[in-house]
């Protein structure tokens, strides 16, 4: 990673800054410090969020059906329960659709 970022450092100056590349250049330095190289160094973490999205997307297409809860109450409770369940089912809690934690 450190000869990726040299060859950016090095190249960088030759481009212009509002080219595609140039753009690309100033994108990559940008992530070097916060994102890119925690990820490098954190094998656990995922490259992308596919998995959250993928869990919240029956919740996000039934959501208007949820705009019709009787209470305010009610729709905090069901999104409690809702919350509980897919952060569950991420973390292996829940097998075959049965409601054993183990």
């Amino acid at each position: 990673m450190e000869a990726f970022f040299a060859w950016i450092q090095t190249n960088k100056p030759k481009v212009t800054p509002k080219s595609l590349l140039g753009k690309a250049l100033s994108y990559a330095l940008n992530q070097k410090s916060s994102k890119l190289l925690t990820f490098l160094e954190d094998g656990q973490l995922e490259i992308d969020n596919n998995r959250s999205e993928r869990s919240i997307k029956p919740f996000v297409i039934g959501r208007k059906n949820w705009l019709f809860s009787a209470t305010s109450k009610g729709a905090r409770s069901s999104a409690l329960i809702y919350s509980v369940m897919e952060t569950a089912k991420e973390n292996l809690c829940i097998l075959s659709g049965t409601s054993r934690i183990v």
